[in-house]
């Protein structure tokens, strides 16, 4: 006999273009998801998270009146106050140093581009991953950055299926999404994780914590 339904999780979702806040809104209710609160701007956005608390935030990163970080300085805001909230910034650019920033405040994060909306299974599944504690850079952005090198490549040392593997962990993938993906065992991706952290130069906390970090690595190595 099975247990009770999980409770569906509570979102509320912040942009200044009401067509997508309102199609974007709808698509989450389909998918599952109870969407608690809409917003429009930033002020708004800060009243509704901090009234009712959700699972998840996703905010447009250029919000009225500025239209430049405001997403950003709440998402900062709003980790300070809540923790455990899950976060999710939504950009229609690839900016590296917004996700680099956003990234370092830790777990149950996400850094994803609007047009990849259009994949809804992959989006559902990313918002998942994120309220379960996950970190998540937007895959094309991951892959711009996989090919970029530079002087003194904090990576360097390497190999390339570690490369491969650190990549697919900042899309915020599980060991196992990892095998899955790769076509390995979950225990060879166990390896590759531990040869990652104990070649870049990451301080020893939680495992959790030192993936993020990795990724931050990963992103900076641009």
């Amino acid at each position: 006999m099975s247990g009770p339904a999980a409770a569906p999780l509570r979102v509320v979702l912040a942009d200044d273009d009401v067509l997508f806040r309102e199609g974007l809104g709808s698509l989450l209710t389909r998918s599952g998801f109870e969407v608690v609160g809409l917003a429009g701007d930033g002020s708004e956005l800060l009243r509704r998270a901090r009234a009712l608390q959700p699972d998840l935030v996703l905010v447009d990163i250029r919000m009225p009146p500025g239209h430049s970080n405001e997403g950003l300085e709440i998402a900062r805001v709003l980790r300070a106050e809540f923790p455990e909230m899950g976060i999710v910034v939504l950009s229609a650019y690839v900016e590296v140093s917004d996700a680099m920033e956003l990234l370092a405040g830790g777990r149950r994060t996400g850094y994803l581009l609007k047009d990849q909306v259009t994949d809804v299974g992959e989006f559902v599944d990313t918002l998942r991953r994120i309220a379960k504690g996950g970190s998540v850079v937007d895959p094309t952005l991951v892959q711009e950055l996989v090919g970029a090198r530079r002087k003194n490549d904090p990576l360097g040392e390497l190999t390339s299926r570690e490369r491969e593997v650190l990549a697919l962990m900042a899309e915020g993938r599980s060991n196992a999404g990892i095998a899955h993906q790769l076509w390995v065992t979950e225990g060879t991706v166990a390896k590759h994780v531990r040869s990652i952290l104990t070649k870049l130069p990451i301080r020893a906390t939680s495992e959790d914590h030192r993936r993020v970090l990795a990724v931050i690595a990963f992103l900076e190595s641009r």
